[in-house]
């Protein structure tokens, strides 16, 4: 059950007069002398606070209570005296501190229904002779070439004077000199710290901070002494290299590694910690055999430019999942100094490019082999075709001054090298074909000569006035000349005229002469060699050198491979071995008009098209 509060009060004030006639003094609860002395030097301001008003001995927030205090010579309590003494809610404060206060108070805390005793012992030292500050020095270390601090130990005092808005101000001295702050290397900082930079050997010493305030109308001041000296070894604040918050990609399945990696400037060894965190979980595994865990510290020492220690520490992911990705890893290093933290983003690998971009390079590739092939196999037949389908791009022959598509050159009768076969194919079959069936323009000499002219004038003449030349050849038409002109070569009256460095004779010598003269030396005339016949390479051996360079640059137009099955259809280039050559004496002159023959000769002839009035095709000509 809980008291009447008329009558708690009542009971409280009556306790309360009892206490003050030293009845309940003896049945206190009591906490006995406080671990900690209260030390200072004459003249300074103390404060004595009572650690009774605390939740560990009672609910001082809602039980209401009152305190006293007593000089434990004395059976008198303690009040405001001025310039001595201020009771001030639990603290006692000794304005003017002298010899005579030293010793032991005494706090009574009285609730109205329990009693709180404790004591509380104050030391008064005079100073050293010869010295400043007090006797009583608290120790603090100051780190060798760096940026370090003191702290003023009246942090209690400040904070104090802070909750009751009470100004105060601190004085630092080094010995007895006092320290103007921005001066040398030293500074006041955040209120209650010195700050040297720099720290050197030299600031071994006594260092003194001195609080100043008003306190009760009069101003005063309390101080402490600090023994600060420089130790050697030293740890300043690490500096993360490693990671840099970047984004990081990587295939799943794969073996992943990053290291975290930090630089402590220290001499000696570095106090500092490393950790790895993934999702708010540190990874403090060790183990190779877990698939996410972290190395051993690997560390090595610098010289210059700062003297110092790299940290290492790796993280492995021995195989990444999806659950590893999308993730940030941080790398956390916590040191007296401060800590730092970065982190990298893993994010999956962007699909590689490198297979599709292939594909389409060997497809582009395999395409465009396809297509010089399929070109390279069916190109006259395409070409034919698109003469045929698009005849406007092709400009006008009939205006280029021309009277013939090709003027036609054959072993005449009575030359050597003259067959009855040649003539015939020459003046029956291509004018059937040719001229019927396609609508070109022929000159053929045995044909078209108009007689009483002159033989060279008409030759020249008719070739200056034709697109081509078709030279039709078998395989005695340079070799019997050749023979012929080494039988005739002491003979100064037969006519002889030196082609390419064979020698023929007649008309077919200036055909020839003409002809070649214009397509090697000039290029205003283009020869087409028309093979009857296969020619072995002995056969070839007896060519005209310009003939051989013309064959071997062009190629020749073959009308033999029309009786072969199986063959392909390319210009004759290649020469053939004698025993691989199988003859045949008979000159195919029954060919269709479309045969591969005939689409060959199409080819070479110039762009014309077929007259608006030709023939109909013949599809076999038997002659």
């Amino acid at each position: 059950m809980g008291l009447n509060p008329t009558l708690g009060s009542l009971l409280f004030f009556f306790g309360f007069f009892l206490t003050c006639s030293g009845s309940f003094r003896d049945n206190c609860s009591d906490y006995k002398l406080q671990f900690e002395k209260v030390f200072t030097v004459p003249g300074d301001v103390v404060m004595l606070n009572s650690t009774l008003v605390s939740p560990d001995v009672f609910d001082f927030s809602s039980v209401p209570y009152t305190i006293t205090w007593y000089d434990s010579n004395s059976t008198m309590e303690l009040r405001n005296k001025t310039g001595r003494t201020l009771v001030w809610r639990h603290m006692l404060w000794f304005l003017n501190v002298t010899m005579e206060d030293a010793g032991e108070y005494v706090t009574i805390v009285r609730t109205p229904t329990d009693c709180y005793r404790q004591v509380t012992q104050m030391v008064v030292e005079r100073p050293l002779a010869g010295q400043c500050g007090r006797p009583q020095k608290a120790p603090q270390i100051l780190t060798n070439e760096a940026t370090d601090s003191l702290s003023c130990p009246l942090k209690e005092y400040i904070t104090t004077l802070d909750r009751h808005s009470i100004t105060s101000s601190i004085t630092w001295y080094r010995g007895c000199d006092v320290i103007e702050d921005g001066t040398d290397r030293y500074s006041y900082w955040n209120r209650v710290k010195l700050k040297i930079d720099g720290v050197k050997p030299t600031d071994n010493g006594f260092f003194t901070c001195v609080l100043s305030f008003s306190l009760g109308g009069i101003n005063r001041s309390v101080s402490e002494t600090i023994d600060a000296w420089v130790k050697e070894d030293y740890s300043l604040e690490p500096q993360l290299n490693e990671p840099a918050g970047e984004v990081i990609k990587a295939s799943a399945g794969s073996r992943f590694t990053k290291n975290c990696l930090v630089f402590v400037p220290c001499v000696g060894p570095p106090r500092v910690d490393l950790y790895w965190r993934a999702r708010d979980n540190f990874i403090m595994s060790r183990n190779p055999s877990d698939r996410v865990y972290t190395s051993e510290h690997r560390s090595w020492h610098q010289e210059s430019p700062v003297k110092g220690v790299w940290l290492e520490k790796t993280l492995i992911i021995t195989e990444l999942g999806q659950e590893h990705l999308h993730s940030n890893y941080s790398c956390l290093v916590y040191s007296n100094y401060g800590s730092q933290m970065d982190y990298f983003t893993l994010l999956p690998k962007d699909p590689s490019i490198l297979v599709p971009i292939g594909t389409l390079m060997a497809s582009v590739m395999l395409l465009f082999i396809s297509t010089v092939a399929f070109y390279y196999v069916f190109r006259i037949d395409i070409v034919l075709w698109f003469r045929q389908a698009f005849p406007i791009v092709y400009g006008n022959t009939d205006l280029d001054g021309k009277l013939y598509d090709a003027y036609v050159v054959y072993p005449q009768p009575g030359t050597a090298g003259f067959r009855q076969e040649v003539e015939t194919f020459a003046i029956h079959t291509l004018s059937q074909v040719l001229e019927k069936s396609y609508g070109y323009r022929l000159f053929i000499a045995g044909r078209d000569c108009v007689p009483g002219h002159a033989v060279a004038d008409t030759v020249d003449e008719s070739i200056c006035a034709s697109r081509r030349v078709l030279l039709l050849y078998d395989a005695s038409t340079f070799t019997a000349n050749s023979i012929s002109s080494n039988n005739n070569l002491s003979s100064s009256k037969s006519e002889e005229s030196l082609v390419g460095g064979v020698k023929t004779d007649g008309r077919q010598q200036l055909e020839c002469v003409l002809a070649m003269h214009q397509a090697l030396m000039e290029g205003s005339l283009k020869v087409v060699l028309v093979e009857l016949e296969e020619i072995t390479a002995a056969q070839l051996a007896l060519f005209p050198e310009s003939v051989s360079h013309l064959r071997k640059k062009q190629g020749a137009v073959c009308l033999w491979k029309s009786r072969r099955t199986g063959h392909s259809w390319r210009t004759c280039t290649r020469t053939l071995d004698d025993k691989k050559v199988r003859r045949d004496s008979e000159i195919p002159l029954s060919v269709s008009s479309s045969s591969r023959f005939w689409k060959e000769m199409r080819y070479h002839m110039p762009v014309r098209g077929k007259r608006a009035m030709s023939p109909e095709k013949t599809t076999l000509l038997n002659l």
